[in-house]
């Protein structure tokens, strides 16, 4: 049997972190509501992602604003202005419909 680390692993070499799809998770529960908000909208949107791109947008703001993730522009994160003009344009027919 060798003497590396779990599953096999060289213990003497030091672990390199992704560039991306990590980051610290939210344990003060920061941004908690919009979360929620988010994962609700989902949940009543039929799971369909792109009816609720303003609450992800609005979590995403949160978890840069509150440094659980790196700060970057919204259109690398892939928020452009042509996609979200769609969105608010659908919030206003929404909300045009409710009343």
């Amino acid at each position: 049997m060798s003497a590396g680390g779990a599953f096999g692993g060289n213990r003497g070499l030091r672990p390199v972190p992704p560039e991306k799809g990590v980051f610290p998770l939210d344990h003060m529960h920061l941004c908690d509501l919009e979360k929620k908000e988010y994962l609700n909208c989902l949940k009543s949107a039929g799971h369909k992602s792109e009816e609720c791109r303003h609450l992800s947008r609005k979590y995403l703001e949160c978890r840069m604003e509150k440094n659980l993730m790196a700060k970057q522009d919204m259109s690398e994160l892939g928020f452009g202005k042509n996609v979200d003009a769609g969105t608010k344009s659908e919030e206003k027919t929404d909300q045009t419909k409710e009343k």
